[in-house]
């Protein structure tokens, strides 16, 4: 849960490194979060008979889109790529495939132009 928050916190900012763990945890209550609220709205408007509740669903994916992105850049940074690569995965079928060998590639070691290598930072803090 913290990762999520962390992603929430960070909700602008597109510089710097996301690990693997940060993204796919980041995703992960994402999509719970999502499935509970699409749950929640679908109940609520097919019990109230009223359809405006589905529009809770809608402003979940508006505001978790920001931070949604945010993370997604932060990860390719890690790997030594531009942000610009998540266009990849507007390609049908072979984008998708391409986009995830990215998102689960392990972290460049060393220090990249995004900034020093997220991992290490974890390690020294834990000393």
């Amino acid at each position: 849960m913290k990762w999520y928050l962390k992603a929430f916190r960070q909700y602008s900012d597109f510089n710097g490194r996301a690990r693997r763990k940060e993204y796919f945890m980041f995703s992960l209550f994402n999509a719970l979060f999502m499935i509970l609220t699409m749950l929640i709205s679908v109940g609520l408007s097919s019990w109230l008979d009223a359809p405006a509740f589905i529009s809770i669903y809608a402003l979940y994916i508006l505001a978790s889109l920001v931070p949604s992105l945010a993370v997604s850049v932060r990860r390719l940074h890690d790997i030594g790529k531009s942000g610009w690569m998540l266009l990849v995965g507007c390609i049908p079928l072979i984008g998708a495939i391409w986009m995830f060998v990215l998102l689960i590639t392990d972290s460049d070691p060393q220090n990249n132009q995004y900034g020093p290598n997220p991992k290490e930072e974890m390690m020294l803090e834990h000393i």
